[in-house]
């Protein structure tokens, strides 16, 4: 391989670069919920639109998450759109081993028995319509069924390992 004119020398395609490379993607932070035998849930960066006709969203979830045994089974899930005031619950929520449903955290049991979180931007309680293998991870595409877009703020971001506000 050899160096592009104002670009680095490339790099073969490893874990390392892949995680590299995405640092430099500011992405929406969600948290996925789900209720098993306790409520699970985990931060999410990989929440997609995916159609309005029906209405899906995608993301995606590691087989070694602590959530995903839950979630492999779960009818419904919960999809949390956090704010910029948010942090220290995406923090919480991305943490291993965390008890992500103790206080401080704010939820309730919402439609179809799914956790949902207070104080959010926006929510959608959704069906599971797929679980697609994708590596180490599946794909979950669901099918929203009730939700609330009336959270006030503005969001909260991730980017280069770190959560962000948007700036103007």
């Amino acid at each position: 391989m050899t160096a592009t004119p104002g670009l680095g020398t490339p790099q073969l395609a490893s874990p390392d670069l892949f995680r590299s490379v995405f640092r430099q993607h500011a992405a929406g932070v969600a948290v996925i919920t789900a209720q098993g035998e306790h409520p699970v849930g985990f931060t999410a960066t990989s929440l997609n639109s995916v159609a309005a006709e029906p209405p899906l969203v995608s993301f995606g979830v590691g087989t070694s998450s602590s959530s995903w045994p839950v979630l492999a089974e779960a009818g419904h899930i919960g999809v949390h759109i956090l704010g910029e005031h948010q942090r220290e619950l995406a923090a919480t929520f991305a943490r291993s081993g965390a008890d992500r449903f103790a206080p401080p955290t704010a939820w309730r049991t919402g439609p179809e028995d799914v956790p949902v979180l207070d104080g959010v931007l926006a929510w959608l309680v959704c069906r599971v319509v797929a679980r697609v293998p994708a590596g180490d991870h599946r794909i979950v595409i669901a099918q929203a069924v009730v939700g609330d877009p009336a959270g006030a703020g503005r969001p909260l971001l991730y980017h280069q390992g770190r959560f962000n506000a948007l700036r103007d």
